[in-house]
């Protein structure tokens, strides 16, 4: 009996972590594919090693463009859908709201939250998951026109599918760096 209820546990513990990889991979397979332009820091996580600090166009949205209108401050950590529509070769942002929308026909959803912002501003900063692209140690200091490619699923959880510097891929221009 001991053991029957030890192994049902670890198969529980293993479902889980391939449920989550399959649900990862999935939004990445099947979510639409959008390019965002960004701009790039160079920190270092002691636990985690060298990642790209990604600063993107779309992270600070104009109190305008929320529907309904924003007459207060948006505490930190609030959930908000961001509408974005291609304009030139990038994604910005055409909408947004504190509650869930769904995307007109040319357009994608992406979901974040709130940040703190400093001092008054007509710009909601907005977090979505994807300010932190973990790399190789020693290669979290690129130079030149970093650009990002997302998927996102119906979910809005938006995630990175890869990044590059001045049109090429982040791996290639670092590999002939060295």
């Amino acid at each position: 009996m001991r053991l029957k209820i030890i192994a049902f546990v670890i198969l529980l513990q293993c479902v889980w972590i391939l449920g989550t990889a399959f649900v990862k991979e999935r939004a990445l397979a099947t979510g639409k594919t959008i390019v965002l332009e960004t701009r790039p820091v160079d920190p270092r996580d002691l636990l985690r090693g060298d990642y790209v600090m990604l600063n993107y166009k779309i992270s600070d949205v104009p109190r305008s463009v929320f529907s309904p209108r924003l007459d207060a401050e948006v505490p930190a950590g609030t959930l908000v859908y961001v509408g974005l529509k291609m304009r030139g070769q990038f994604y910005e942002v055409s909408r947004a709201s504190l509650e869930r929308v769904s995307a007109d026909a040319d357009e994608v959803v992406l979901k974040g939250r709130s940040a703190s912002s400093w001092g008054a501003t007509n710009n909601v900063h907005v977090a979505y998951g994807l300010e932190r692209y973990y790399v190789g140690e020693g290669k979290g200091n690129p130079h030149g026109n970093l650009t990002v490619q997302v998927a996102v699923p119906d979910s809005g959880e938006g995630r990175i599918r890869e990044v590059f510097i001045d049109g090429k891929p982040f791996a290639d221009v670092m590999k002939d760096r060295d």
